[in-house]
């Protein structure tokens, strides 16, 4: 793979394109210029929108016109300071956007009060006096499901203003974790050094060389261990201010008050952990299987990621993975594949690794501009997955904001792991169809299986810790380093059980992941796993019915509940059927892999 010291030394075409957004900086800083408006404009209608359905209905196109320009201007922002989280001045873009929003939510604080005063007979006349708020049904409907939990316009002007200060915990993690936090290099068992990096971590954990393994694990998790109190720090304030919020906004625990937001009951949250728990001897098998064909008499935690299979390298060029995705992609039909012809050839994708460049991948975007994707491609197997994985999502919100008005062109996240890993499993499939070498077959299936611990049993532990963590928020108990390690290390064991060592400083290994500052995030990449999964198979089997199913499932944004727009593509998420089916599936995989190996 190519090494950049610097952008400025990738070629254009392996860099994203985001003049779809803004064309230069100082069209930003003009829109920024302008955007300085937006809370007047919104304050105005203070007072009338009750009044009369033409005020309420001039207010929601001047919000959703509103939004769609806030949202380039934050989406431009963010974009180019990943770009090198260390330029300064896109740190100042992001924080300005930011003081913003914030003024901005504050100016429409109101709104919600206002509503609320009104009757459903008075709503049902303002349907019929202005025909045009129709298109607004739904989203106003939301609003009055929510009676319960908004407050009075002075108490929410107070919680608006609080919405810059609620970001700070995500923020100050990104800065440490991705522009400070620097690793000592791993050592390999003839002693030559490799550079570790977030990009570069899971591949060397991929190794055949124990040692090197060994060596890339102490040099993350010792460096976390150094910062471990300013860690828990950084993770009590971000559970501290989800307690604050969801306690303001009446709702019994910070688990109900997220889950609420995307309309899905906190049962779907109980049922998965339920059923992974449920289906863990499938996992212990698997784990029993690699320290056997690892021929280990003590499996550890750096064993985790090493292949099952010898002498198999998978490396791709990104033409390469380009190439195949769009093969894999094949059963979605010509015109979904023709939209990833279009991302991939357009720039969505910036493509490679430079120093301060953000950690991971992400798909982003909005109404009024393309889609894009951030990587940090190593060439590896699993980049080729992440490169499909994202482009699900970046279909998703291509179709989404060309088939929806701007009301209702943004999908909830429990809908949109689905549109992801849906994409990874039709890889999967076509990988184990297509390869004929025993070898690589047998690693593919290995890596599929990984797949599996990777996003339905690792998440959901993670989502068991997450829940864990705001528990002890709630009841007063104080969120050290000590605790947490203590409480991630049991988390472990019940998970891996007795076949892995208990490495002490796995038990750090929550001060390095991003998604536990999302606000309950994580358990949507187990629950779309699950629901892609059953997707895919349907669209394998079935061909252009389901097909078509779940094409209308991604032109859909957010104009039904998730739960229901699942259904009508075929899966019912409101069931632990799924989680329990994709498990047994796993097992069904795990057992295959051992008769290969």
């Amino acid at each position: 793979m190519p090494t950049y010291e610097n952008r400025s030394q990738i070629p254009e075409k392996y860099t994203w394109d985001l003049t779809s957004i803004y064309k230069t900086d100082e069209d930003f800083e003009q829109a920024l210029k302008q955007a300085q408006d937006y809370p007047a404009r919104l304050s105005a209608f203070k007072g009338k929108i009750s009044q009369s359905a033409d005020e309420l209905l001039k207010f929601l196109k001047t919000d959703e016109e509103i939004g769609i320009n806030l949202d380039k201007l934050i989406t431009y922002s963010q974009r180019k300071g990943d770009e090198d989280t260390r330029v300064s001045k896109y740190q100042a873009y992001t924080s300005q956007v930011i003081s913003v929003y914030t003024q901005i939510s504050a100016a429409e604080s109101w709104f919600n009060a206002e509503l609320l005063t009104l009757t459903d007979d008075q709503m049902e006349a303002f349907y019929k006096a202005q025909p045009q708020l129709e298109v607004y049904r739904r989203a106003l409907s939301l609003i009055f499901r929510q009676r319960a939990h908004t407050l009075s316009a002075p108490e929410e002007a107070l919680l608006a203003q609080a919405g810059d200060m609620a970001t700070q915990p995500e923020n100050i993690f990104s800065m440490f974790n991705d522009a400070d936090l620097t690793f000592d290099d791993a050592v390999d068992s003839q002693g030559e050094k490799h550079p570790v990096t977030h990009g570069s971590y899971i591949p060397l954990m991929m190794s055949k060389d124990r040692a090197l393994r060994e060596s890339a694990f102490h040099s993350i998790y010792s460096k976390y261990g150094a910062f471990r109190n300013t860690s828990a720090a950084m993770l009590a304030s971000q559970v501290k201010q989800l307690k604050f919020f969801s306690q303001a906004r009446k709702y019994p625990t910070s688990l109900a008050y997220c889950l609420d937001q995307n309309e899905v009951p906190t049962s779907v949250y109980d049922n998965l952990v339920k059923a992974v728990r449920a289906n863990l001897p499938q996992f212990y098998d698997y784990i029993a299987l690699r320290k056997r064909v690892l021929g280990l008499d003590e499996l550890h935690y750096w064993d985790i990621y090493a292949p099952l299979v010898d002498d198999v390298e998978m490396n791709f060029t990104y033409e390469e993975a380009c190439d195949l995705i769009l093969k894999a992609l094949a059963p979605m039909g010509k015109d979904y594949v023709a939209l990833v012809r279009k991302g991939l050839s357009e720039r969505w994708v910036d493509v490679y690794e430079t120093p301060g460049k953000r950690s991971g991948a992400y798909s982003a975007g909005g109404y009024g501009m393309h889609p894009v994707i951030l990587m940090n491609f190593q060439g590896k197997l699993d980049d080729v997955f992440t490169l499909i994985h994202e482009m699900g999502h970046s279909i998703h919100t291509y179709l989404s904001t060309h088939n929806q008005p701007a009301v209702y062109s943004n999908y909830v996240i429990f809908v949109a792991e689905v549109a992801s890993t849906c994409n990874e499993a039709l890889l999967s499939h076509y990988l184990l169809e297509h390869e004929k070498d025993p070898k690589k077959h047998a690693y593919i299936l290995n890596h599929f299986l990984e797949q599996f611990r990777g996003t339905i049993y690792r998440q959901c532990m993670f989502a068991e810790f997450e829940r864990a963590v705001n528990d002890m928020n709630a009841k007063g108990e104080g969120i050290t380093a000590d605790a947490l390690c203590q409480k991630y290390l049991q988390l472990n064991h019940d998970y891996y059980g007795d076949g892995v060592h208990l490495d002490e400083e796995i038990g750090m290994e929550w001060a390095r992941i991003p998604h536990f500052y999302y606000d309950y995030y994580v358990y949507q990449y187990s629950t779309g796993f699950a629901a892609a999964i059953a997707l895919s198979q349907r669209i394998l089997n079935e061909g252009e019915p389901a097909v078509q199913d779940y094409l209308g499932f991604l032109k859909s944004g957010s104009s039904k509940p998730p739960i229901e727009l699942l259904r009508g593509a075929g899966v019912d998420m409101a069931t632990p059927k799924p989680v329990n089916d994709a498990l047994a599936y796993f097992g069904d995989l795990e057992k295959e892999l051992e008769k290969e190996i």
